[in-house]
């Protein structure tokens, strides 16, 4: 299974004319049945989907009905273990806590990559390998 970071998210309902490729991958993606993702991973998508400042923002209502929609993947809660986990890995890979935590979600849903463009192409952290589906 691969774990699905946020900006694959972001990217399947940008209507932004230079991310035009990235939204085709991004969409392409997401009508695969291997993936998973996280709680966190959603809050994050629905709070920057609907960011007043994003210019192709979407609204409450669509928003919604996506995070639901997503939620058809298996999905990864924040346990306090998750968290416990992310908060040694942050430490371990000198890394934020919210990547760690992404990257403790994978682990315990059994994934062994995770697909983002923000954390490091190629990095593995314990046996999770990050993967840029945009490269």
């Amino acid at each position: 299974m691969r774990f699905v970071d946020t900006n694959v998210l972001l990217y399947s309902i940008s209507t932004v004319g230079g991310e035009q490729h990235k939204a085709e991958r991004a969409r392409s993606l997401l009508e695969s049945r291997d993936l998973a993702l996280s709680v966190q991973v959603l809050q994050e998508f629905y709070v920057q989907a609907t960011r007043a400042t994003r210019s192709d923002r979407i609204d409450h209502d669509i928003a919604t009905g996506l995070v639901e929609s997503f939620q058809r993947f298996p999905t990864q809660v924040i346990t306090p273990a998750v968290m416990t986990a992310a908060l040694h890995s942050s430490r371990r890979f000198s890394i934020s806590y919210w990547d760690a935590a992404i990257i403790e979600a994978a682990r315990v849903l059994g994934c062994e990559e995770v697909l983002s463009e923000d954390l490091n192409a190629g990095q593995v952290y314990d046996g999770v390998t990050v993967v840029d589906p945009f490269a």
